[in-house]
């Protein structure tokens, strides 16, 4: 008897629990990072070229895009000093990269808890016949505040077709339980080329 009510509250609680989840309107909305939908703070270094354009994000967020030597980081923030003091600010990928300029926000109830993002990593090892280093595309996954902002999973793009599917479910599974600092950024899916090249350090 006392097996049964036990095996009676566990189905109750799990679907509570699927309830709850499926209470949550999950959803996706779109900002921009190019250079036309952001302003330049400061002045870009004639001769570093490095940049930091602060763009408008989601719920009263900013995207601030840093670049120095063909590399860039992105973090988010309620303003540029508060966006540059994040995690997510001090993750340079070693080789050279560059971040897409569409910036997908996944909500719960329409507020903000994860961005995902495409970036493009050079590989050295494969070359255009100009010589110069052909990129792979990898999902880049960050979490959003309450607390801080960090990357929390990566999914290669090219190894996983299906990888805005699986970025979205990662984003939904980690993010919001991820800590930063302490937690390893999540490999999602098959480990492709884009992911070697942006865990080497």
């Amino acid at each position: 008897m006392i097996r049964i009510a036990a095996l009676c509250l566990a189905v109750l609680l799990t679907c509570i629990g699927l309830d709850s989840v499926a209470a949550q309107s999950l959803g996706s909305s779109y900002t921009s990072t190019a250079p036309k939908d952001c302003r330049q703070i400061g002045k870009s270094s004639e001769l570093d070229g490095s940049t930091t354009p602060v763009c408008p994000g989601k719920n009263g967020l900013v995207v601030l895009i840093a670049e120095d030597d063909l590399r860039e980081i992105v973090s988010v923030g309620r303003n540029r000093k508060l966006a540059a003091e994040e995690p997510a600010a001090e993750v340079w990928f070693a080789p050279f990269n560059s971040s897409e300029t569409t910036v997908e926000w996944r909500t719960a109830d329409a507020k903000p808890f994860a961005i995902i993002q495409r970036w493009h990593i050079a590989d050295g090892t494969d070359r255009d016949k100009q010589g110069r280093p052909n990129t792979k595309a990898m999902l880049v996954v960050t979490r959003l505040p309450p607390g801080p902002v960090c990357h929390v999973a990566y999914v290669d793009a090219i190894a996983n077709p299906n990888a805005n599917e699986l970025a979205r479910k990662a984003a939904h599974d980690v993010a919001r339980s991820f800590t930063c600092g302490k937690d390893e950024v999540k490999i999602i899916g098959t480990r492709g080329r884009a992911v070697e090249l942006a865990t080497v350090r």
